[in-house]
């Protein structure tokens, strides 16, 4: 299969800063668009690639799934892009197609295994498959998503990921006029979780550990918020919530936002992935027929849904955009949760 060699953005070891390399892309096939990547999001899952904390990442490492950019060739069998056209790549460059899961719009659990955009298997060149720090990117015509031509282009490439890890609990488990929803952390996740929930006329809560972000989580659509360790105020809102989203990345206790669910409420957990500590009390679940449950990304139609929804709406993430140059210091602040509340890669700055 014939190549082209590009600049990318990665890293070849856990423990090195990420630095310009040369990558391969195949050429498009008949069933791909080929894509000038203009801006790339940065995911936390981007920096525990990088730095194999999840002990799977294989080197080279190019992350970046939340990328939106500019056709500029597409194979001959392309039916819904064309050159020119403004589109988005998200989590997922391949799936199975042919699973009870890819039949159903669910490519993310393909039971086959999909392939992610970075750290899969390319199974048209062997070795990984590398991401959105790049100049440019490849991708079967299935998986290349549309954009509102209206939206901040920049603001929109979170949604790839921290937008469509809020939105499918949000649409599964049925948000909308009338129901309560409770996201808890107020972070990349976070802050489209009470963008979305607000859009799908939800009434909305913040649950925060301290106090000092009402202002900011009013202004995102928050109708209410909660600090967490205030017992009176946990009581206050005790049975009410019929969701909550807990978007927290790391491992932390879950049981009191139990007694705040309603009966057959559901806590969905997004944000952290591992075992978590302390142990889960099932007494309020049992009780009041509660559940805890837990969700990835979504597919390509759901994804899709989300970006028009979007459009409608006039959503997009909070974004701090940085020269592909500062993305190590990016990753720095990250750890310190100093950005409010997505950076985004200006990719001008790279290919300049």
């Amino acid at each position: 299969m014939n190549t082209t060699t590009i600049k990318a953005f990665g890293t070849e070891a856990p423990d090195a800063d990420l630095k310009q390399l040369q990558i391969n892309r195949r050429e498009a096939t008949e069933n791909d668009v080929e894509i000038e990547i203009l801006y790339c999001g940065v995911c936390h899952s981007d920096l525990h690639f990088a730095k194999n904390d999840w002990g799977i990442s294989v080197y080279p490492v190019v992350p970046g799934h939340e990328i939106v950019g500019r056709v500029t060739k597409t194979g001959n069998k392309i039916t819904k892009h064309k050159v020119g056209d403004t589109v988005a790549v998200g989590c997922l460059v391949d799936s199975c197609r042919t699973c009870n899961s890819c039949r159903k719009d669910l490519e993310q659990y393909c039971l086959n295994g999909w392939t992610g955009t970075y750290g899969g298997t390319d199974k048209h060149l062997g070795g990984p498959t590398f991401g959105g720090y790049s100049e440019k990117i490849v991708v079967d015509e299935h998986f290349v998503l549309k954009v509102p031509s209206h939206l901040d282009l920049a603001a929109v490439a979170p949604l790839l990921c921290a937008g469509i890890t809020t939105w499918s609990p949000l649409k599964h488990w049925k948000a909308g006029k009338g129901s309560r929803v409770a996201v808890v952390g107020l972070g990349g996740l976070g802050h489209m979780a009470i963008k979305l929930a607000k859009g799908l006329q939800a009434e909305v809560t913040l649950f925060s550990r301290t106090p000092g972000k009402e202002k900011d989580a009013m202004r995102l659509g928050a109708d209410k918020v909660i600090i967490s360790t205030e017992a009176e105020q946990m009581k206050s809102v005790s049975g009410q919530f019929d969701l909550i989203i807990d978007t927290v990345p790391y491992s932390h206790d879950i049981n009191p936002y139990l007694g705040t669910l309603n009966i057959s409420g559901t806590l969905v957990l997004v944000g952290y992935l591992g075992e978590l500590d302390p142990t889960l009390n099932t007494v309020p679940m049992i009780l009041g027929r509660k559940s805890v449950a837990a969700s990835l990304i979504g597919g390509i139609a759901e994804t899709q849904e989300l970006l028009d929804f979007c459009g409608e709406h006039n959503i997009v993430s909070d974004i701090e955009m940085i020269n592909m140059q500062d993305i190590n210091d990016a990753y720095k602040r990250m750890l310190k949760s100093d950005v409010r509340y997505r950076f985004v890669i200006d990719m001008a700055s790279f290919k300049n």
